[in-house]
């Protein structure tokens, strides 16, 4: 069941590589990479909650225990968790903080936040432009395969979360949840203005969602085992209503 997917990021052997990782019927992690995920078949795309099935192999150069090289045509989409499940998946997942996962052998874990301040900088022209490149030549190199798809768009801001965890430790993060980016372009698309689409999503994740239930999915670097990073921002609904479901 699928939980996270992380910013695509350039590569030079799968065009763009997007970081997937979920839980077995287990609720055991599992790390899904490298997924050219615009590539893939839209049969085969899938989004946050679904239930997968695919073959893997074990990889050899990523010892993190999760850490599973998926085969893109082996993916099958079996269907999406209901809601009123979500809440009691995510209880079971949730420690206190990246320190108790990583006591627990864990590189991925989900952490309940509190205090959540959402901000943004935008990013210079220079560098989306750099980027756009980048991309740009990714997508021409592609076409050689008969691949249609388009050039990535960056996302003009970089976003960051305040918060504490469950222990009163101030943390700080770089967002590389997709699906933040991809709610900032969806609101700008309704919005008066950047400015208003930005407050939208301030009002997203410092009210709406800690008010319903939030979760932070956060997993290491592969090669800064100690370095964590935010890879996922969940609703989850701790209402009244989902204990009957625990």
């Amino acid at each position: 069941m699928i939980l996270v997917k992380a910013l695509p990021h350039r590569s030079s052997n799968y065009f763009e590589t997007v970081c997937c990782a979920g839980v077995g019927s287990d609720l055991r992690w599992r790390r899904l990479y490298p997924v050219a995920f615009r590539v893939l078949d839209p049969t085969k795309q899938f989004g946050r909650w679904d239930r997968l099935a695919y073959r893997y192999t074990t990889p050899s150069d990523d010892n993190r225990t999760e850490s599973q090289k998926v085969d893109p045509e082996s993916i099958e989409v079996l269907g999406n968790l209901k809601s009123n499940e979500r809440s009691r998946i995510a209880r079971m997942l949730t420690r206190d903080c990246q320190q108790h996962a990583s006591s627990l052998g864990e590189t991925l874990t989900l952490v309940r936040p509190s205090n959540v301040a959402f901000s943004w900088k935008r990013k210079s022209e220079a560098a989306l432009e750099r980027e756009r490149q980048k991309h740009a030549k990714l997508t021409a190199q592609l076409s050689v395969f008969d691949k249609q798809v388009q050039p990535l768009d960056p996302c003009p801001y970089t976003f960051r979360f305040s918060w504490t965890d469950s222990n009163g430790v101030a943390r700080r993060h770089t967002c590389d949840d997709w699906e933040t980016s991809t709610a900032f372009t969806r609101r700008r698309e309704r919005s008066a203005s950047e400015a208003e689409a930005l407050k939208s999503l301030q009002a997203t994740y410092e009210q709406d969602y800690p008010s319903r239930g939030m979760r932070f999915a956060l997993g290491t670097h592969k090669r800064r085992k100690d370095q964590w990073l935010l890879v996922g921002v969940l609703r989850v609904d701790d209402s009244p209503q989902s204990e009957l479901f625990i």
